[in-house]
C-alpha cells in the first residue's frame, strides 16, 4: 500500500507567493496541495511553520563533507550524497575539476560507477567538466599548466567514458579552438561559460553557437564596463542561464539581486560551488591538487588571495 503523508502547518511558494497550505504526499509525489485535505490513512507532519519546498538540486558542486569529487571513490561518494540530503538537496552534478586526462577519466569513472549503483541519499544525476578549457587569465583555483585549448575529441573521449552522463562543461570562448568546438559540440551537453576573459562580441557568438549559461556570474571573468560591456553585457542580455553564488563572499546581496532583476528567477540558478570544507570547521584541506586553507569559512588557495569554491551549502545559499 503507498505510503500516505500530509505535511500541515508550513508554508509553500503557490502563484508567486508564500501561502499556508496543506501537502499530500502519496508514493513519494505530491498528490495534492490545499487546505483542509482528507487525513484518513495518513502520517501528519506538524511543519511548525516553516517553509516546505520541492528538493534542491546543485548543478556546480565540488564536494563537501570532507570529500573531493575529484580524488573520491564509492564510500567517499556515499558519504557525500548523505550530506548532499542532509542540506535539502535531492540532485547533483559532480563537478570535475581541470586535472590530467588520466586524473579525469578515473574522476569519471567513479562517478559513473556510483550513479549505476546509488547509495539512498542525493541522487548524482550527472557530471560538470569545469574546463580544461579555460582561459590563463581568470583561471582562479584550476591548475594553469593544465589549460587546454578547445579539443572537440578530448570531450568525446569523456563523454565515450561516461556513457553520456557529462551533462554540463564549462568553457571560456576566446581560448584558440574553443569556438569550433562549441559548434561541434552542440548538443552533446549543456555548455556554459566561464574562467573567461572574453569580449562581448565574443561572448555573443559564442551564445549564438550554443553556449546556454554562464559559471558562477560575475566570479573569475571580464566584467561588465560602459564600453565594453564583456561577458557580463552579453549574458544579462541573452536568454542564458546564469549561475549565482550566494555566499555573501564571492557576491554582494545588491549583485545578486541585480542579477534576479535582469535575468529573472526562472534565469539564475543558485549554486555552490563547494568544495571539500562544506559542512565541516576552518582547516587545511584539497581542491582537486591544490591546497586550500579555509579562515572564517572562506576557502583559498593556501598562501594566495585567490579563493578555491566555497564552503557553502545550498539550504544556506538560498536563505541568502
Amino acid at each position: 500500500m503507498e505510503e500516505r503523508i500530509l505535511f500541515t502547518g508550513g508554508r509553500v511558494l503557490l502563484d508567486g507567493a508564500l501561502r499556508e497550505r496543506e501537502v499530500l504526499v502519496r508514493g513519494g509525489r505530491i498528490a495534492a496541495i490545499g487546505e483542509g485535505l482528507d487525513r484518513t490513512g495518513c502520517r501528519v507532519v506538524d511543519l511548525g511553520g516553516n517553509l516546505l519546498s520541492p528538493g534542491f538540486i546543485d548543478v556546480h558542486t565540488h564536494g563537501g563533507a570532507g570529500v573531493d569529487v575529484n580524488a573520491a571513490g564509492r564510500p567517499e561518494l556515499e558519504k557525500l550524497s548523505a550530506f548532499f540530503a542532509s542540506q535539502g538537496v535531492t540532485g547533483f552534478l559532480a563537478s570535475i575539476l581541470t586535472d590530467t586526462e588520466e586524473a579525469t577519466c578515473r574522476a569519471i569513472d567513479n562517478v559513473c560507477a556510483f550513479m549505476d549503483r546509488p547509495a539512498p541519499g542525493a541522487r548524482c544525476l550527472g557530471i560538470h567538466l569545469e574546463g580544461p578549457f579555460l582561459c590563463l587569465k581568470y583561471k582562479g583555483a584550476m591548475p594553469p599548466e593544465l589549460l587546454r585549448e578547445g579539443d572537440a575529441e578530448l570531450f568525446r573521449r569523456y563523454q565515450t567514458r561516461a556513457g553520456g552522463r557529462v551533462r554540463y562543461m564549462t568553457v571560456a570562448p576566446e581560448v584558440k579552438g574553443v569556438p569550433e568546438m562549441i559548434s561541434a559540440l552542440k548538443g552533446s551537453c549543456v555548455l556554459a561559460m566561464g574562467h573567461t576573459d572574453a569580449d562581448y562580441e565574443t561572448a555573443v557568438d559564442a551564445i549564438d553557437r550554443g553556449v546556454a549559461a554562464c559559471t558562477h556570474t560575475f566570479n573569475v571573468m571580464s566584467l561588465f564596463h560602459q564600453h565594453r560591456p564583456a561577458v557580463m553585457g552579453a549574458v544579462l542580455e541573452r536568454d542564458v542561464y546564469c549561475e549565482a553564488i550566494c555566499d555573501g563572499r564571492h557576491l554582494h546581496p545588491g549583485t545578486v539581486r541585480m542579477l534576479l532583476a535582469c535575468k529573472g528567477w526562472d534565469r539564475v540558478v543558485a549554486i555552490t560551488d563547494s568544495m571539500q570544507a562544506a559542512g565541516l570547521p576552518d582547516g587545511e584541506y584539497m581542491l582537486g591538487i591544490n591546497p586550500v586553507t579555509v579562515t572564517d569559512g572562506d576557502a583559498k588557495i593556501t598562501g594566495t588571495d585567490i579563493r578555491a569554491g566555497s564552503t557553502l551549502t545550498l539550504a544556506q545559499a538560498v536563505k541568502k
